[in-house]
């Protein structure tokens, strides 16, 4: 029997999201106006006011504004994005997708990937699952649903994540077909 421990925890959360930003295309052109476009208008007002009315000072205060505006919007819009991750659940939704998961597969029943997790135990159909999805610190279990099982790797705290994760690949394939 194949299985796997760990603990999902709200920066994991958080992580994840992220991931699933930075590959929105909405998201990112948000990014480029208020990094780029945004100070570099300001720049231009700046060079106007500096060059036009030969008034350095005020020329001055607009980079100044432009170059803050260029360091500091990522991070503030990165910190609306944590907070609107947080406030899309309730805490009783919070207090069942945080804590400890246990995946198996069982071989009596090897058409299920079983997890028991602070939610309960739930049966999954190899059908129902897409792909796994590897990134930096997390491996990702993508359901047809559009939702995904995130495992941390440094919270893994009993099992071998590469095996476990080569035979999920394995039985997605094998029931895909």
């Amino acid at each position: 029997m194949q299985e796997i421990e760990y603990q999902f925890r709200e920066e994991d959360l958080i992580f994840y999201n992220e991931l699933q930003y930075k590959n929105n295309e909405d998201y990112l052109k948000n990014i480029k106006r208020n990094r780029w476009i945004y100070p570099g208008v300001m720049l231009l007002v700046a060079l106007f006011y500096w060059s036009y009315y030969e008034n350095t000072e005020q020329a001055l205060y607009v980079a100044f504004i432009a170059l803050l505006w260029m360091l500091v919007t990522p991070w503030v819009i990165k910190w609306q994005m944590k907070q609107n991750v947080l406030e899309s659940y309730t805490e009783q939704e919070r207090n069942d997708m945080f804590g400890n998961y246990h995946l198996f597969i069982d071989p009596k029943d090897p058409n299920f990937l079983q997890e028991r997790s602070p939610s309960g135990k739930n049966k999954i159909e190899w059908k129902e699952m897409l792909r796994v999805d590897y990134e930096k610190k997390q491996v990702h279990l993508v359901l047809d649903t559009g939702i995904a099982m995130v495992i941390p790797t440094e919270t893994v705290s009993k099992g071998n994540l590469e095996k476990f994760a080569r035979q999920v690949e394995q039985l997605i394939e094998k029931h895909d077909k």
